[in-house]
């Protein structure tokens, strides 16, 4: 394979010129950028993100802005890769920090994109989709998947701040990003499918023939993951990874059809390496606090903050003492495509 490809500016000036006007341009002078030997070379940094520097931000934007003039108050986390306004922390992944103070009431809309929010702080919030209220506690991920009608609503004291999760990048890319209106949702009478149909792993509803539900479970409660993760940790072995995945518990696939989502526990005194992937990361602390290496670049984080990994990024954390991350990723988008990869 050639490794010293011709450039346009060896091109005389009067073919550039044609070229321009045909509205044509050559590939070779182009053809590393998209296509660079071995591996991709991503446009995204690692960078973390911490809670404390960005909750006095969303406490003055409730000041600021109310929730009628905003839809939905957000602050973006922006790739320092892209810069200042990068509505994405990684090629395919957007992420905010959104607040809903108590008496207010998000507005009812549906979008083509699919959302997850993991709640980072307060009581008394709460998410409709599609007529399933799912109650917001801390750690709990909660799906919003696209097409779905969702609206929020806040009874309780103090602020609720969440962690939004989407893959409005990809839609954006496609050109097919867009969303409508609605009226507020009335919720039917009863708990969320995490307290009914889907409360035992390994169980759920007879259908008698019927279609199964493409989103069964909206809501995954972070009192179960922490409990499983526990269950797990005591017979893992030192240096086995402690992780669960996010699934759709009709299927087992993933619970998005381009994001995927996964809880970690973190023991004491061990350092997990994970391999390295094709997929890009998101880590959300969700308790404990530690460190974690990405590509050669450190970062501390504790509980509320947040740090991404780009894709085939060398990871290590290290937690100090007992912590728990959920990760967010874009693996079954690829494994969609057919190019997921993990090497060593």
């Amino acid at each position: 394979m050639s490794t010293q490809l011709g450039t346009l500016e060896e091109l005389p000036t009067d073919y550039r010129e044609a070229m321009d006007g045909a509205r044509v341009s050559p590939l070779w002078p182009m053809m590393r950028n998209v296509l660079p030997h071995g591996q991709p070379n991503p446009v995204t940094k690692p960078a973390v993100w911490s809670f404390d520097k960005i909750r006095p931000l969303l406490l003055r934007a409730g000041e600021l802005t109310p929730v009628e003039r905003a839809e939905r108050r957000v602050l973006v986390l922006n790739d320092p890769g892209r810069g200042k306004g990068a509505m994405q922390v990684t090629s395919s992944i957007y992420v905010g920090l959104q607040l809903l103070l108590p008496g207010e009431k998000a507005p009812a809309h549906k979008h083509t994109p699919s959302a997850a929010r993991i709640v980072v702080e307060g009581e008394g919030a709460f998410t409709i989709v599609d007529g399933e209220k799912c109650a917001m506690e801390r750690g709990d991920l909660i799906l919003t998947p696209g097409g779905m009608w969702h609206d929020h609503g806040h009874g309780g004291t103090g602020p609720v701040i969440w962690l939004d999760a989407l893959d409005l990048p990809l839609f954006v890319f496609l050109e097919g990003s867009y969303a409508e209106e609605g009226e507020l949702q009335a919720p039917r009478n009863r708990p969320d499918a995490s307290q009914v149909e889907y409360k035992q792993a390994g169980l759920v509803p007879s259908r008698n023939g019927g279609e199964r539900p493409r989103y069964p479970l909206l809501r995954f409660p972070w009192k179960h993951t922490e409990t499983a993760l526990r269950s797990l940790a005591e017979h893992a072995g030192h240096g086995e990874p402690v992780e669960l995945d996010y699934v759709n518990p009709e299927t087992g696939d993933s619970c998005l059809p381009t994001l995927g989502f996964a809880a970690m526990m973190l023991r004491r005194g061990e350092t997990a390496r994970p391999p390295r992937r094709s997929s890009s990361g998101v880590f959300h602390a969700v308790e404990g606090a530690g460190r974690s290496t990405v590509n050669g670049e450190s970062f501390s984080w504790k509980r509320g903050d947040t740090f991404s990994a780009p894709v085939f990024a060398k990871i290590e954390h290290t937690a100090d003492g007992e912590a728990f991350l959920i990760r967010i990723h874009d693996a079954p988008l690829q494994q969609k495509l057919g190019f997921y990869e993990e090497r060593a």
